[in-house]
C-alpha cells in the first residue's frame, strides 16, 4: 500500500486527504478540513496564507501521528492567478490579494492603452478576466507599490505553499498558465508583453511541469513535524488542471466540465487554439498535465448559489442545500434568468439582491422567495453551459455529444439534471473528489507507479462511481434558451 498526501484548497476550504494506492485502486480519506475565510481590511480583501500553512502542517502532523505515517510524496492544488511576493531573503512581502478585490477595477482597460487587446490575446491565448494576475501586478504597478519594488520572486498560491515546506521556489505550468502572463505557443513567460506592460520580469521563477518531484521537506519542516525529508510534487497545481487529469475517459469526443465555486468547461487540445472565434467569444488556453492545453470557458459556477445562502444562513433563517434544491425543483419553471457572468456577482455580500436587480433591470419577473431565486440560478447556470458548449463546436469544428461533470457540484443533482436537459445530450458525473484525485494521480506518475495519464483515469474509473442523466423536457429548454441568449452576454 502506498500512502500519499494531496492538499487541495478551494475557496471557501482546505482539506488534506490521505490517498491509499493497492496497484488497483485508488482510495480517498479526508484527515484534515479546514476553513479559507479571506481577511477583509479597511477596502480590500486578503487571503490569510500563513493560517493556510499553518493547516497544512496540521494535516502533516495528522498523518504522521497515524498509521499511514509512511507519506511516499505530498502534492498541493489551489485556486489560480492569486500570488505572493518574497523579498531577497526570501520573507513574504504582506498578505497575497484575493482575486475578488477591488484593486484590480479598471485594469483591463488600462492594460489594453499600453497593449492592444488583441495583441495580449495573441500571445496568451488567456481569457480576459479583471483578476488575472497580470492585471494584480499591472495594479501595484500603476499604483506604485513598495511592495512590488521589494520583490525578488513572485510565487502563485501553490507554489508559495510548497516553497514554505521545501524552501525550493519555481512555478508549475498549469497554474502559471493561469496569469495571462504566459506565451501561448512557448509555454514560457510572455517577456515581451511583460517588458511593455512595465513589469518586472526578474521575479518570475523558471516554469517546471505537472508531475515533476519538487523538492523535500526542510529539515526544520521535518523535525518540527516528527516526519522524515518526504519528497513534494509539483502536481498539476491548479485545481482545475487536477480536476481534469480525473477526468474518467479515455478515448472519443467529450467536453468537461469541472463544477465548484467556479465552472470551467472545456476540451484539452494538443496545441493552442487561437482564433477569430476563441477572441471574440473569449475563451482561454490553459495549461494541462504532459503540457496539453485547456481550451475553456470560465463561469462564474455556484459562487452565486452559496452567497445566497451565506446571506439566508446570516438572517437567521438557514436552510440546508438539500431542502433549497427541493424547494426549487417545485418553483415556477423559467420564471427568469441571470447571466452569472455578470460584473455585478463577482464581489461578496448581498447576493439575493444582487440577482432580483439583475431581473429588474432586464425588464423579467423578480424571483423573491428561496426556491424561485434558487431555481433561476440553477437554469441560467445549465443554460450558460449550453452557450459555453456551443461555443466550443463553433470553435473545434466538431459536436460534443457528452459531457463529463467532475467535482463537488457533482452533489447538485439538480443542476446536473438540468445541465443535460439544457444541452440536449447525456452528462456524466463523477467522481466527487475529482480534485484530490488528479493531485494523487500526478503523484502516482511522479513516482512512477502509474505510467501515464490514460493509465490514471483508467484507475479512476475503476475507483470511483459515476452517475448518468438523460435528458428531457427538450422544447421547453429550447424555448427558454432563446430567451436566456437575449439576457446573456460573452463575458
Amino acid at each position: 500500500m502506498i500512502h500519499l498526501l494531496a492538499f487541495d484548497y478551494g475557496a471557501s476550504s482546505g482539506r488534506a486527504i490521505l490517498g491509499k494506492f493497492d496497484g488497483e485502486k485508488l482510495a480517498l480519506q479526508e484527515i484534515h478540513r479546514f476553513p479559507n475565510e479571506p481577511v477583509m481590511i479597511g477596502d480590500h480583501l486578503y487571503w490569510d496564507i500563513l493560517r493556510l500553512y499553518h493547516e497544512m502542517k496540521q494535516g502533516i502532523l495528522k498523518c504522521s501521528l497515524s498509521a499511514s505515517k509512511d507519506i511516499a510524496s505530498i502534492g498541493i492544488d489551489t485556486w489560480g492567478v492569486d500570488f505572493g511576493l518574497l523579498d531577497s531573503s526570501g520573507k513574504l512581502l504582506g498578505n497575497p490579494y484575493h482575486y475578488r478585490d477591488i484593486n484590480t477595477d479598471g485594469m483591463i482597460e488600462e492594460a489594453c492603452k499600453i497593449v492592444p487587446r488583441r495583441e495580449i490575446y495573441e500571445q496568451t491565448g488567456t481569457q480576459f478576466q479583471v483578476f488575472n494576475s497580470l492585471y494584480q501586478l499591472l495594479s501595484m504597478k500603476i499604483n506604485q507599490s513598495p511592495l512590488l519594488e521589494k520583490a525578488s520572486t513572485m510565487l502563485h498560491t501553490p507554489d508559495l505553499l510548497r516553497y514554505f515546506l521545501t524552501g525550493e521556489k519555481s512555478s508549475e505550468y498549469t497554474i502559471a498558465s493561469t496569469s495571462q502572463m504566459l506565451d501561448a505557443e512557448s509555454g514560457n513567460w510572455a517577456h515581451s508583453l511583460l517588458e511593455k506592460m512595465g513589469i518586472p520580469r526578474h521575479i518570475l521563477p523558471d516554469i517546471v511541469n505537472a508531475g515533476t518531484m519538487a523538492g523535500r521537506l526542510t529539515s526544520r519542516v521535518s523535525s518540527e513535524l516528527g516526519v522524515g525529508s518526504i519528497p513534494v510534487v509539483a502536481v498539476a497545481e491548479h485545481d482545475t488542471a487536477s480536476a481534469v487529469v480525473s477526468v474518467p475517459a479515455s478515448k472519443g469526443k467529450y467536453a468537461y466540465l469541472s463544477s465548484g465555486t467556479w465552472s470551467l468547461l472545456g476540451v484539452e487540445s494538443g496545441r493552442p487554439v487561437i482564433n477569430e472565434d476563441t477572441y471574440h467569444l473569449n475563451y482561454t488556453n490553459e495549461g494541462g498535465f504532459n503540457r496539453t492545453i485547456r481550451l475553456l470557458k470560465n463561469i462564474m459556477g455556484l459562487w452565486i448559489y452559496q452567497e445566497c445562502k451565506r446571506t439566508w444562513d446570516k438572517s437567521g433563517r438557514p436552510a440546508s442545500f438539500d431542502e433549497l434544491e427541493n424547494g426549487a425543483l417545485k418553483a415556477e419553471p423559467f420564471m427568469a434568468f441571470i447571466d452569472p457572468d455578470d460584473l455585478s456577482f463577482l464581489r461578496p455580500g448581498g447576493m439575493p439582491e444582487k440577482v432580483r436587480e439583475f431581473c429588474r433591470k432586464t425588464g423579467q419577473k423578480i424571483p423573491d422567495s428561496k426556491p424561485q431565486m434558487v431555481r433561476c440560478i440553477m437554469e441560467s447556470l445549465a443554460l450558460k453551459y449550453r452557450m459555453a458548449l456551443e461555443g466550443l463546436e463553433q470553435i473545434t469544428g466538431y459536436s460534443i455529444p457528452v459531457l463529463h461533470i467532475v467535482g463537488g457540484g457533482c452533489k447538485n443533482t439538480l443542476l446536473s439534471q438540468f445541465t443535460a436537459n439544457a444541452l440536449g445530450r447525456p452528462v456524466i458525473t463523477g467522481p466527487i473528489e475529482a480534485t484530490s484525485s488528479g493531485n494523487l494521480i500526478s503523484q502516482l506518475i511522479a513516482l512512477g507507479e502509474v505510467k501515464s495519464l490514460a493509465e490514471g483515469r483508467a484507475l479512476i474509473k475503476n475507483s470511483f462511481p459515476t452517475v448518468g442523466y438523460t435528458p428531457f423536457e427538450a422544447a421547453s429548454w429550447d424555448m427558454a434558451y432563446e430567451r436566456f441568449l437575449k439576457i446573456a452576454s460573452n463575458n
